[in-house]
C-alpha cells in the first residue's frame, strides 16, 4: 500500500530540476504528465495542493543571469521575473483537465507564527473546497536568510502539516532511499518502506543534489520533510518525478520509498495543541457549552460567561467550566479583546457586534480536550 489512494488531502512537491528544462524553460511535458495525474486524483474526490520551484530558474533565463552563483538581490530579481512564468505554465498544464490554479507565496513565518498560519490555513482550505488546485512556492521576492526555509521540501513537509494533509509525495531525480548513493555505489539497496526514522537511516542520505544544476535539495532535506511530516500523522512518499506519470506509477506498485507516519493527522495535531502551546488565556464556558466541547463541538461565543488573559488571534487558551475545572485547550478566532465584545452573543450578532466574523471562537478542528474529560 502506498497510501495515495486512500488520502483525502495529498501534497505533491516538485523541484527545479525536474520543472525546468536544460534550456531554462518551463518542462512542459512533465508539468502535462503530473497535470494528468492531479486530474485523476480530483477524479475521485481527492484534494491536490502542489509545492512548486522553479520561479529563480526561470526567472534567470528571463533577465540572463548566467553565473551559477546568484546573490541575494539577483535570486529576489530572478523569482519576481520567474514567478509568473511558472503559473502560466502551471495554468496551461491544468487547463487542458478545466482545472483552476492559485497561487501561494508564503515565507517561514507564515507556517510558524500562529495567526498568520490560522490565515494561510484558512485560505488553503477554502481554495481546495472551491475545487481549485493551491499552487505553494517560498516568496524568494522578500525572504531573507533569517526567515526562510531554504529548500522546498521543508516548505512542503509544513504545507502539509498546515493542512493536515494524509500523504507528501517528494518527486526527485531518484526513485527512493538507498542504503547508499546507488550513482556511485552499485550495491546500494532501495528501502521500499521504512516505519521509522532513525539516525542510522538519516545517515543514508546523501548531500545536495549538484549535478542538476538548478536545486537546493537532495535526500537529506527529503529525510529531514519526511521527520516533520511523519511527526504530523502524514506519510511520504519519495519517488522518480522523470517518469510519464509518476503518481500513477507509485500506485501501479513502481520503485519508490514510503516513509510511515507514527500517528493520524487530526491526532497530530490535537496532541500539538494540547502539549506544545503555553496558553495565554482562558475562557469560562456554561453547563450548556462545556457539554458541548465534551462533545467535540465547537466552541460559540454564546455559551461563554467570561474571558481573562491577554492574547491574540490563533493564540491557545484554557476552556475551564463552571467549576474551574479545565476542560479542553484550543486555538482561538478572537483576540481578548474582541472575544470580551461578543461573550454571550449569538453567532449571527457577531458580525454586527465586530463587523466581522470568524465563526465560533473555538472551533472543533482546532480544540484537544483535556485527559480527565476524554477519559469520562
Amino acid at each position: 500500500m502506498n497510501g495515495l489512494a486512500d488520502a483525502r488531502r495529498i501534497v505533491v512537491k516538485i523541484g527545479s530540476a525536474l520543472l525546468v528544462d536544460e534550456n531554462g524553460a518551463a518542462h512542459r511535458d512533465r508539468l502535462a504528465a503530473i497535470a494528468a495525474d492531479i486530474a485523476r486524483l480530483r477524479g475521485r474526490g481527492q484534494q491536490v495542493l502542489v509545492v512548486s520551484s522553479g520561479s529563480v530558474a526561470l526567472g534567470r533565463r528571463r533577465l540572463g543571469l548566467r553565473r551559477k552563483a546568484l546573490t541575494l538581490p539577483e535570486k529576489q530579481a530572478a523569482a519576481a521575473a520567474g514567478q509568473s512564468a511558472l503559473m502560466r505554465a502551471w495554468e496551461e498544464a491544468l487547463e487542458p483537465h478545466d482545472i483552476a490554479c492559485a497561487q501561494i507565496l508564503l515565507t517561514r513565518d507564515d507556517t510558524e507564527v500562529r495567526r498568520r498560519w490560522l490565515n494561510a490555513r484558512a485560505t488553503v482550505d477554502t481554495l481546495l473546497s472551491l475545487g481549485v488546485v493551491p499552487v505553494v512556492n517560498e516568496n524568494d521576492t522578500v525572504v531573507t536568510e533569517e526567515i526562510r526555509y531554504g529548500d522546498n521540501d521543508r516548505l512542503a513537509a509544513r504545507v502539509a502539516q498546515m493542512i493536515g494533509a494524509d500523504v507528501l509525495v517528494l518527486l526527485s531525480d531518484i526513485d527512493g532511499l538507498y542504503t547508499s548513493d546507488p550513482r556511485r555505489d552499485p550495491t546500494a539497496e532501495r528501502l521500499p518502506r521504512i516505519a521509522r526514522l532513525t539516525p542510522e537511516i538519516e545517515a543514508m542520505a546523501g548531500g545536495a543534489n549538484a549535478g542538476a544544476g538548478v536545486g537546493t535539495g537532495g535526500m537529506a532535506t527529503k529525510l529531514a520533510a519526511a521527520k516533520i511530516a511523519a511527526a504530523a500523522g502524514c506519510a511520504t512518499v519519495i519517488t522518480l518525478g522523470s517518469r510519464p506519470r509518476p503518481l500513477l506509477a507509485v500506485e501501479l506498485g513502481e520503485a519508490s520509498t514510503i516513509i510511515e507516519p507514527s500517528i493520524s493527522p487530526a491526532a497530530a495535531y490535537k496532541a500539538w495543541i494540547a502539549g506544545s502551546l503555553a496558553p495565554t488565556g482562558s475562557l469560562g464556558v456554561d453547563a450548556g457549552a462545556a457539554a458541548a466541547v465534551r462533545r467535540g463541538k465547537s466552541l460559540l461565543a454564546a455559551g461563554v460567561r467570561s474571558v481573562q488573559g491577554r492574547f491574540d488571534r490563533g493564540d491557545a487558551v484554557l476552556i475551564h467550566d463552571e467549576a474551574g475545572r479545565e476542560i479542553a485547550r484550543g486555538l482561538v478566532r478572537y483576540d481578548a479583546e474582541e472575544a470580551s465584545r461578543i461573550v454571550g452573543l449569538r453567532s449571527e450578532a457577531i458580525e454586527e457586534t465586530l463587523g466581522f466574523s470568524f465563526g465560533p471562537l473555538v472551533h472543533a478542528d482546532d480544540l484537544a480536550l483535556a485527559q480527565h474529560t476524554q477519559d469520562a
